[in-house]
């Protein structure tokens, strides 16, 4: 499952913009693994959003779902990857208070060590590495065809 840092948890009563890592594949291939957010905490939730919960089951692990549709008690939250598991099909709805904040950008670290920064490498790495979480509005139908 994806767990952003605790650290960013922390901050998220200060500054309503925190960072966070993404661990695990379960938003491939919207997120993976590695990849950093940026997250608006407290943010207003809407369905097809990519959220930040905290795990219903386990407090202290932090998780990266999709809001798929607003039920009665909370968010049904599903993974981007139906293989991957870890969502509401196996803990059910999530109440709103565990809804932490809205996922609103992503970017990746440079995959390349001191020695492989080439043109082509650096110019591919910038290309694809930073870009806006986009809000799934599908969601709800890919719920319902479940």
């Amino acid at each position: 499952m994806p767990e952003p840092s605790q650290e960013s948890e922390r901050r998220r009563a200060i500054v309503p913009l925190g960072a966070a890592e993404v661990t695990g594949p379960s938003m491939v291939p919207t997120l993976y693994h590695g990849d950093r957010l940026v997250v608006q905490w407290g943010a207003r939730v809407r369905a097809g959003d990519v959220v930040v919960i905290r795990h219903p089951f386990q407090q202290d692990l932090l998780v990266v779902k999709r809001a798929a549709e607003r039920r009665e008690g909370g968010w049904w939250v599903l993974g981007d990857n139906a293989y991957a598991g870890g969502d509401s099909t196996d803990y059910g709805t999530v109440p709103e208070e565990l809804v932490l904040g809205k996922v609103w950008f992503r970017y990746r670290p440079p995959p390349f060590g001191s020695g492989q920064r080439s043109p082509f490498t650096l110019l591919r790495w910038a290309v694809s590495a930073a870009r806006p979480v986009l809000a799934d509005r599908s969601v709800s139908r890919r719920l319902r065809a479940r």
